[in-house]
Formats: structure tokens, C-alpha cells, sequence
């Protein structure tokens, strides 16, 4: 075992100890802060596959200087924990379990007021590690980021962990204050495909339903980069391209004004009706596609825009109905059933042009195969109501298409 591994088992033992003696005084005076656990009820959760969850966990509470030099004398045993809770349980991942009931049976044989010390000894004990709050956390990685001579590596793990650390709210909104939205917003034109493919997640993660960062990211010009990456040759950087463009313009009207401006409409047209392109991406045009009508419906006031009643946009959306992709199904579906609601979308053509009938009708039979066979037959028969409901408000329309025509005639 070398320096490193010895001083990180001695900690690991340091920190589970005095964690259960903090425990047993909290559990004695009545504290709620642990979940009401009993000492017998923390040795449980120490299964093999946990170990292995918390390996990522292990090697991110071993740090050392800004560089990660792996110096082993600057390595010193680091927090990130958000909890004591969360402490004690990565302590018992790695620890033996023997040894662990064995020192929860020491512990119960101390004495209140032996308990009661020990505690403040652990609580200046974890003063003095200082466990550091996410805020703190992203501020290093965005320091790495702003760090030129920092490998690609290394600038890699500071995106990847402030894509952990931006979906929460509150975190996502202090992401701008420490100048970080920029200097993720500067990763999407690096050389490195990785690099610009986490960069696009985590402005997508940031972005979620969140029109404060919406606001801020689009006003950094964010936008524009990501259209073009959505055109990439990687899957990988497309499909999170795209997934962050859906979050950025997804009820925010500016954001859509110009993704329009930019051809938005083309680029959704050209993943849709390009049956090689990969699946992932024809989901999530079609989805956001859905998103933007709703949209529409939802600002009645709001003037329509024209491409959505191009009868070839349309095909290319009734054309994704005949995919054997359960997932793809279902989103076409519902943006055609969005579709529909418009006042400016015409029965005639989805049955005369887009073949809207024969469609439903293929679908209908597919479906059928499906259940006959068993095939996940509680999500086919969720998309069986859906397909429904579709049929039902299409030809609905095309009635009241058939009467407004004969109204005209007389």
C-alpha cells in the first residue's frame, strides 16, 4: 500500500469514528439529523455495488494542489459533502464491516458525558476540514476553466463536475455571479469534442426551466454556437447541442425569435426527415418541435408562423409515425396532435398530402402486433389512448373542414 492509500485508509477510519460517536450523542439527545437511524441500522447500506457507486465519490474527497499534481504530500483528506449524513454514509462504503460493528460497539459503551465531548471534538475536528459548499465548488472548477495551462483532462473534470453541481436552482443562478456561464459558453468552440460536448450539457442543464439563466446565456451569445454544433458529424456533440438549444428557447420567446431567425425551422426539418440520422436526435427534434407549438397555443395572441402549416414540414412529421421506435412514435404523436389544435393547420393536407389517415391506420396495426405479442403492453397501450385521442381530433377537424366547404358553396 503506498503513502497515499495508507493516509486515505486512516482517514476513512479517523472520520467513521468520530461520525459514530457524533451519531450516538445526536440519537441520545434526541437530534433528528441523522433520520432517526439506530447505530445497528448503519451497517446495511455497505453492498458491493454501493463500493463501487462511490468510488467517483472516494477519488473526488482526495485532492490536492489546483493542478491535481498527485504530489502525495499536498494530498490532503477534503470534504464535498453536503451533509453529515452524507459524510457518514461514503465513510461506511469503505469500511470493513466487521470493524464497523465492532466500533459502534465501543461507542455504545461510552458514557453521555464521554459522548458528549467526544462530540465537540469532532465538531472542531470538522471546523477545521471545513466541508466546502457547492458555491465553493464550482468557483474552483470555474478557476480551473479560467486556468490556459490546464490539461485537457483536467479541464474536462471541472466541467464534469460543474454539471453535477449546476442542476439545482439556486446553483445554476450562481453560475453567472462566479463568471462561469461565459467561460463555459468559451468551451464550445474548443478543439476537443469532449470538451464542447460537456460544456453544451451543462448550459443545457443550467437552462432547464430556468428563464433567469435562459436570459443570461442568450445574452452571451450562446445560441448561434449551438445551432451550428446541433449540425455536427459527432452524434454525441449533436444530440447535446441540441438537447441544450431545447433548453434555452423552451418558453422563453426571445430564445425562439431567434432560433427562427436562424433557421431553426430548417434545422428541425432536416434531422426529421434524415431517416440515417441518429435516433436520438429525430426524438428530440420532434419533441421540441411539440414544445414550440404548445407554445403557439398558449399565446393565442401570438401571430403563427408559417412553416408550421408547410405541408412538407407536416409530412416530414406524419412520415416519423412510421418508425418501429415506441419512443419516437410517441413524440410524433404528440406534436402532430399539437399540430392539429392550430388554426392554421388544414385537415385536407395532413389526410390528402401528408396521408395523415394511413398513417394512424399502420400505427393502429403496429400497435396491435405489439400488445398480441406483449410487448410492453402498459407504454403500447399509453400510446394506443394517445394515438386516440389523435385520430379523434383529426377527424374532428376534417368534419369541420367538410362544413365549412359546403357552408361556402351556398
Amino acid at each position: 500500500m503506498g503513502r497515499r492509500q495508507a493516509r486515505f485508509g486512516l482517514g476513512i477510519g479517523i472520520v467513521l469514528w468520530l461520525l459514530l460517536m457524533l451519531c450516538a450523542v445526536e440519537m441520545i439527545a434526541g437530534s433528528d439529523s441523522v433520520n432517526n437511524s439506530t447505530l445497528e441500522g448503519l451497517f446495511w447500506t455497505s453492498t458491493k455495488d454501493e463500493a463501487i457507486m462511490r468510488k467517483s465519490e472516494l477519488e473526488e474527497s482526495v485532492v490536492g494542489n489546483g493542478n491535481n499534481n498527485n504530489n502525495d504530500d499536498e494530498i490532503e483528506f477534503s470534504g464535498g459533502f453536503s451533509s453529515l449524513e452524507g459524510m457518514l454514509q461514503w465513510a461506511i462504503g469503505y469500511s470493513d464491516t466487521a470493524k464497523l460493528k465492532e466500533a459502534a460497539q465501543d461507542v455504545q459503551r461510552l458514557s453521555l458525558d464521554e459522548l458528549k465531548r467526544h462530540q465537540l471534538e469532532i465538531k472542531e475536528l470538522m471546523e477545521k476540514m471545513k466541508v466546502p459548499s457547492d458555491a465553493e465548488l464550482m468557483q474552483i472548477a470555474v478557476a480551473d476553466l479560467n486556468n490556459s495551462s490546464l490539461s485537457l483532462e483536467d479541464r474536462q473534470r471541472a466541467l464534469q463536475k460543474l454539471l453535477l453541481l449546476v442542476e439545482p436552482v439556486d446553483n445554476a443562478n450562481d453560475l453567472s455571479k462566479l463568471g462561469g456561464l461565459a467561460v463555459v459558453i468559451l468551451e464550445l468552440d474548443n478543439s476537443n469534442l469532449e470538451i464542447r460536448s460537456t460544456s453544451a450539457w451543462i448550459i443545457g442543464k443550467a437552462s432547464q426551466n430556468n428563464p433567469v439563466v435562459q436570459k443570461q446565456i442568450l445574452e452571451l451569445g450562446a445560441l448561434k454556437k449551438l445551432m451550428g454544433m446541433v449540425k455536427s458529424s459527432s452524434e454525441e456533440e449533436a444530440a447535446k447541442a441540441l438537447y441544450a438549444v431545447s433548453a434555452l428557447i423552451r418558453g422563453n420567446l426571445d430564445g425562439q425569435e431567434l432560433f427562427y431567425a436562424e433557421g431553426g425551422d430548417l434545422i428541425l426539418q432536416d434531422i426529421m426527415r434524415n431517416s440515417s440520422i441518429d435516433i436520438r436526435l429525430r426524438r428530440k427534434s420532434v419533441s421540441l418541435l411539440a414544445d414550440l407549438v404548445d407554445f403557439q397555443l398558449a399565446n393565442a395572441n401570438k401571430q403563427e408562423l408559417p412553416f408550421l402549416s408547410n405541408p412538407f414540414f407536416l409530412k416530414n412529421v406524419v412520415d416519423l409515425m412510421s418508425s418501429r421506435d415506441l419512443d419516437l412514435q410517441e413524440k410524433a404523436l404528440m406534436a402532430i396532435k399539437s399540430l392539429l389544435q392550430l388554426r392554421t393547420t388544414e385537415a385536407l393536407v395532413l389526410k390528402d398530402f401528408c396521408g395523415l389517415d394511413g398513417a394512424l391506420e399502420r400505427m393502429r396495426e403496429h400497435f396491435q402486433q405489439l400488445l398480441s405479442e406483449e410487448y410492453e403492453r402498459d407504454f403500447v397501450r399509453d400510446l394506443e389512448s394517445l394515438h386516440g385521442e389523435v385520430k379523434a381530433i383529426f377527424h374532428s377537424k376534417l368534419e369541420k373542414g367538410n362544413m365549412g366547404a359546403k357552408f361556402q358553396e351556398h
